[in-house]
């Protein structure tokens, strides 16, 4: 790259964030973010930092169900886009690939601009880049060459879709990276459309892992689409859902799911519920309905106030 590209990068970057678009535009605020937040030059040209490899270690190891979870996506997804110049990584919530799929041929490449397990890729390192601007907006994107704030990023063209765990909380970042200059924006298309089914598939099998003892219920989105997973234990208490599932369903994202009878939050007739049978599930979805108030809870089963207390007594339930 020569002298004249980054000056000519850096003057238009900095014309963009002066003229005020930061308002109306997501691109040019995460520009503004990288010059006046994070102190960055976009004529800066030192390559990406990295973690030690006791680091990159430490940092595989917090997110290692995740890791394990995505294994197969990831597989799918680079033989997808693999053969086109591509390379698939997935980051952690700080921006840093733990892991990765390439073409050896393409491997001296990728590893030189810093698309490379340990490099750091976040907002306040690499300025505006797929993985980071992914991280800091949390909604799938694409920054495309000049749309990077580094001069030096500028033949890159990145992809990036958000993951979220089974606590519906941010773990992370898959992103398709390329450094072909023949990339259209067709295929471009095709590679956000493949992430971001990849995504689904790893927040899917990392749900389903932590809730392997629970039922599995597909939601429904308002367009029709599956809007997320949902976790049902024995007692029929929903109690875990993807964000998506939040979502669909109006729970609030991020944090451990308080449970909730299912027959409240997916639909059904709460009134079929009867001691006859089931009695275990019955009088825990009683409980909750009741906010934990035992005499309320007698009240809707049409039961006394002392059989209930037996009843609990006798399932081993607490109020």
């Amino acid at each position: 790259m020569n002298g004249t590209m980054p000056r000519h990068h850096a003057a238009r970057v900095e014309a963009a964030i002066a003229s005020g678009q930061a308002a109306r535009s997501a691109l040019v605020a995460s520009w503004r973010r990288s010059s006046r937040l994070h102190h960055l030059d976009p004529g800066g040209h030192a390559a990406p930092m990295r973690l030690t490899e006791a680091e990159l270690q430490q940092a595989r190891e917090r997110i290692a169900p995740l890791l394990a979870a995505a294994q197969g996506a990831m597989d799918r997804l680079y033989q997808a886009v693999g053969a086109a110049g591509c390379c698939v990584l997935l980051a952690d919530r700080e921006g840093v690939p733990v892991d990765r799929r390439g073409t050896v041929a393409d491997d001296a490449t990728f590893q030189s601009w810093g698309l490379w397990t340990g490099a750091l890729w976040s907002e306040e390192h690499e300025g505006t880049n797929g993985i980071g601007t992914c991280l800091v907006e949390q909604r799938p994107l694409t920054i495309d060459r000049d749309q990077h704030f580094f001069a030096r990023n500028t033949l890159l063209s990145c992809t990036a879709v958000p993951i979220y765990d089974h606590e519906a909380a941010l773990a992370g970042v898959l992103d398709v990276s390329s450094c072909r200059a023949d990339r259209t924006d067709a295929f471009a298309s095709l590679i956000a459309l493949a992430a971001g089914e990849a995504a689904k598939r790893i927040e899917a099998d990392l749900f389903r892992k932590v809730f392997a003892h629970a039922r599995i219920v597909l939601t429904q989105a308002a367009d029709g689409s599956c809007g997320g997973l949902v976790a049902v234990d024995t007692d029929d208490l929903v109690i875990g859902a993807t964000r998506s599932a939040r979502l669909a369903l109006g729970i609030a994202p991020g944090g451990a799911l308080r449970p909730v009878p299912a027959a409240d939050l997916l639909g059904g007739d709460a009134a079929h519920d009867h001691l006859a049978g089931g009695q275990r599930a019955v009088l825990q979805r009683a409980l909750l309905r009741a906010g934990g108030n035992v005499s309320a809870a007698a009240k809707a089963l049409g039961v006394s106030r002392a059989t209930l207390h037996r009843k609990l007594k006798r399932f081993e339930l607490s109020h």
